[in-house]
């Protein structure tokens, strides 16, 4: 009996997670280096107690009553068949959900950051927290530790986990149907790892596309595109958000928590959590209320790293964190719904409110494009300061990017609406650039298709009269 209501509250944490990503100079940089990330500690602990509101509504299942955040570390553990444990975390991603604003967020970890790992007098990428607990024999093992970790060096309470294999990736992408995925760019992967020890080579085409669970466990999982494991995080994120919209949008929660004893056998042992059935299902009832647009995905950037080789035996290529640049991302994980409005406000009212400063560029060889998606976006209500050219006439750009620089949510996640692009073409980063706030980069993949009918069609202004073109 403890067995099934461990791994039913393994499937419903699954889902409410979803719902609701040499010599002595040498000695001395490490030492220099060590002494950096040691004050990384020093992030303030963030979480503000607040006094209940009003009662909870009557439901059918579970309602969550509290009204503090609500943390989860999601742990992807490299667990293979043709070796024993304890494993290392081969993804960390965490998710929070605030009760009080109803939105959520979610922060990717760099599996290679170099941190301290609290409890021991060491430092070591993030990802060998969980190998540790487990090893060591740590209170609550390698999920604890690894909880531990990610509060100590972010300053963020972790309350629960759940830790997965990629066996129970695949199985619950199945259980659900399978998601749609529009990938960004082709990927070619010649080295993508097999089960055990080889290769499987991976292609993939650009486009959106149905994936069952071992194809979106490859695309979450390859790390063979322009900034890898970057890259690979803001995949994972987009493949969260794919399992949501399939669960909200087919109204399949109810029906997955009613056949949860026949699902016990399928996933097996591959998902673990520390949350109890009652909570999951009221995380999941909560989870659903939340607007997509209060969704934050949010991932540690390259620029708010340094690249290092660690003089450990065997050297280790680690990412040294920028604490300035990761401290402003940790704020911002921690307030997912933007500035402070009006209960009820308006879109316009909530673009005005953020005032963000945005330019718009094009990276593609279709002479026009940011001057057309300029009036467009215009005639949409945003404010573009300036527009002109990202393609410097070798390089074009693959893939539409809207670059965040100054902290404007909301304007960011509508601006992703208008131009048809998931939330994971969001990237977030820290500190206005040239004092603009938002940069849309457009792509080849916004050229062939909104884009192209941009060129082609008129955009319509009705009868306002049309606001100055920014200057190029």
């Amino acid at each position: 009996m403890s067995s099934s209501r461990s791994v039913n509250r393994a499937l419903l944490a699954w889902i409410a997670g979803f719902l609701a990503l040499g010599g002595i100079a040498s000695a001395f940089l490490f030492n220099a280096v060590r002494g950096a990330v040691r004050e990384f500690e020093t992030f303030q602990i963030i979480n503000p107690p607040r006094q209940p509101t009003g009662t909870p509504n009557p439901a059918s299942l579970p309602v969550w009553t509290g009204v503090e955040r609500v943390t989860i570390l999601l742990l992807g553990i490299d667990e293979r068949e043709v070796e024993e444990g304890p494993w290392r975390t081969d993804t960390l991603i965490l998710l929070t959900l605030d009760p009080a604003t109803k939105t959520a967020g979610m922060l990717s970890i760099p599996r290679d950051l170099w941190v301290p790992i609290p409890g021991y007098d060491l430092e070591g990428k993030i990802n060998t927290a969980h190998f540790i607990g487990d090893a060591q024999g740590y209170p609550g093992g390698g999920p604890a530790l690894a909880m531990n970790t990610v509060q100590y060096n972010f300053g963020i309470p972790v309350q629960y986990y759940v830790r997965l294999n990629f066996t129970g990736f695949e199985k619950i992408i199945d259980l659900i149907g399978g998601v749609n995925i529009c990938v960004p760019q082709a990927i070619d992967d010649p080295e993508y790892p097999d089960s055990g020890v080889g290769y499987e080579p991976l292609h993939i085409d650009a486009g959106c596309q149905p994936m069952d669970g071992r194809l979106a466990l490859k695309y979450a999982r390859t790390r063979h595109t322009e900034l890898g494991d970057f890259d690979r995080a803001h995949r994972q994120q987009q493949v969260i958000l794919a399992v949501r919209d399939k669960v909200t949008q087919s109204e399949m929660l109810p029906a997955l928590i009613g056949q949860a004893g026949n699902l016990i056998q399928t996933l097996g042992d591959s998902v673990r959590t520390n949350l109890t059935l009652d909570q999951l299902m009221a995380l999941a009832g909560l989870a659903s209320k939340i607007d997509l647009k209060n969704i934050q995905s949010l991932v540690i950037e390259p620029g708010m790293t340094l690249s290092y080789l660690a003089p450990t035996d065997p050297p280790q290529s680690v990412l040294i964190p920028i604490r300035d640049e990761i401290r402003q991302l940790r704020d911002r994980f921690l307030n997912s719904g933007g500035s402070s409005l009006p209960e009820g406000a308006d879109d316009a009212t909530r673009l005005q409110a953020e005032a963000a400063v945005i330019r718009v560029e094009n990276g593609t060889q279709t002479i026009g494009l940011a001057a057309r998606s300029t009036d467009f976006l215009a005639a949409q209500g945003f404010t573009i300061a300036s527009f002109g050219d990202a393609f410097d006439g070798s390089n074009a750009h693959t893939a539409t990017i809207i670059f965040d620089y100054g902290n404007k949510p909301f304007t960011a996640s509508k601006l992703a609406e208008a131009l048809n692009l998931p939330p994971t073409a969001i990237r977030a980063t820290g500190g206005a650039v040239d004092s603009i706030d938002i940069r849309v980069v457009l792509g080849s993949d916004f050229a062939a298709t909104l884009g192209a009918q941009l060129m082609l069609t008129p955009v319509a202004t009705g009868t306002q009269t049309p606001a100055p073109r920014p200057t190029p």
